[in-house]
């Protein structure tokens, strides 16, 4: 759980073991997925159910409906098996036009033996009409649940001309009984993994910018110690184990080092360690309390929580500067938990007004703020690769679920556990 909390350190890791001792048992592994509102400009699309998609054991339009319905940028078409298309000359532009598609997404299955299929697809638009995708893939059943988010990427990159998101991975915390759990899960929520299991709590989960790695700090040796796990064999190191607290690790986008919180110095400040844990330098001095680091996506800046001028602040230090920072926040007297947008021109954080918790957006050129959240707790927000959502945790009827917002559109996807807790999200890379 991030510093979302008055107080900071001390009081921080009282209150996160009282309210993850809280939580309720999980009632399952995979998260549940609620789209909730959307743009009014969005996209018409109609995704035709693959000709053939008996052949599987789950659809694979679903996933890319539920995919596409999720950014808020689409409005997806009523469809049925009986408008199947196998091939282009099958399309009847003027027929979907009719029915308000701006573009028919459809495609075929045939068996090839042994549970393999072949996939072939295409993505029209019908006024006027061209063809934006067609594409043909030879599939064995392990692969249907990764090919249809990325059939998704490929129709939303074909379609809004952008990059998508549909194919990365995100991490979180969760707790059933006494036992903690570090996860990843597809975007949706769906095919939970657990990393690490734990008696004791686990935090401030990392993604390494190539998707492999995970940092993290675990208090299985009654401490914040901070651990880097290979999310391929297993394996896992000590990051830091320094005198004190070791907290919030982030990573460099070019992956060889790291920006972490100590308080080796008796106060929690910044320091940069490299990711075989050697190279310590301190980043950040202050005598008030500096936490919760992020690298800009050029790597040239880090965005940190202090409290110097009286309140809990965003400021922006240049990581060949010397020790200028510089405050990026001057509206409300508590903003937490910042976060760069991975074009670098935005951050997206936590402010405190009138007990409420909300996620903003600050723009960096203009300092206008924008608010994304509206619940009562909201905190720990983590762009999307694409930077067009955000992630975050939230707090609903006594029980903790995500939430994923879209940057430009209202909309937004409630990913939450069945009377769970769970929290700490942190958006992934894209997948190679």
């Amino acid at each position: 759980m991030s510093a979302t909390v008055s107080g900071f350190w001390p009081r921080l890791f009282a209150l996160l073991l009282l309210s993850m001792t809280a939580a309720a048992n999980l009632a399952r592994a995979d998260l549940s997925v609620e789209v909730i509102g959307g743009g009014s400009n969005r996209y018409p699309v109609a995704i035709v159910p693959l000709q053939g998609e008996s052949l599987l054991p789950e659809a694979i339009t679903a996933t890319v409906k539920s995919d596409l319905a999720m950014t808020g940028a689409f409005s997806l078409l009523e469809t049925a098996a009986g408008d199947a298309l196998a091939a282009p000359a099958q399309l009847n532009a003027a027929a979907w036009q009719q029915r308000g598609a701006r573009a028919v997404v459809y495609g075929k299955l045939v068996s090839l033996g042994g549970g393999r299929v072949r996939l072939t697809f295409w993505a029209d638009t019908v006024s006027p009409r061209e063809q934006k995708l067609s594409a043909e893939f030879d599939l064995a059943p392990e692969q249907l649940r990764d090919m249809a988010h990325r059939m998704a990427d490929m129709v939303y990159e074909a379609l809004l001309g952008e990059k998508s998101l549909f194919s990365s991975r995100i991490a979180y915390i969760t707790q059933s009984g006494k036992e903690y759990r570090l996860q990843i899960a597809d975007m949706d929520g769906r095919r939970a993994q657990t990393v690490l299991r734990s008696r004791l709590p686990i935090m401030s989960p990392a993604w390494s910018p190539d998707g492999t790695r995970l940092a993290y700090v675990s208090f299985e040796q009654q401490k914040p110690v901070i651990y880097v796990q290979d999310l391929v064999s297993g394996q896992r190191r000590v990051l830091a184990n320094f005198r004190g607290s070791n907290s919030a690790p982030v990573w460099s986008p070019d992956g060889r080092r790291l920006a972490v919180v100590l308080t080796t110095s008796g106060n929690s400040q910044v320091y940069l360690i490299n990711a075989d844990g050697g190279g310590v330098q301190r980043f950040s001095y202050s005598d008030a309390i500096d936490t919760e680091p992020a690298f800009s996506p050029d790597g040239r800046q880090i965005v940190f929580v202090s409290d110097r001028s009286g309140s809990p602040q965003l400021y922006v230090q240049a990581l060949d500067g010397g020790r200028n920072a510089r405050r990026v926040t001057f509206e409300g007297n508590y903003n937490v938990s910042p976060t760069f947008s991975p074009d670098g021109r935005q951050i997206a954080y936590v402010r405190r007004e009138g007990g409420r918790f909300k996620v903003m957006l600050l723009d960096l050129a203009s300092g206008d703020n924008r608010l994304i959240s509206n619940s009562a707790f909201d905190e720990s927000p983590s762009f999307a690769p694409n930077g067009k959502m955000v992630l975050y945790a939230s707090e609903e009827g006594g029980r903790s679920v995500l939430y994923a917002a879209a940057t430009a559109y209202p909309g937004r996807v409630r990913l939450g556990t069945l009377g769970g807790q769970v929290q700490d999200p942190a958006w992934g890379p894209f997948n190679p």
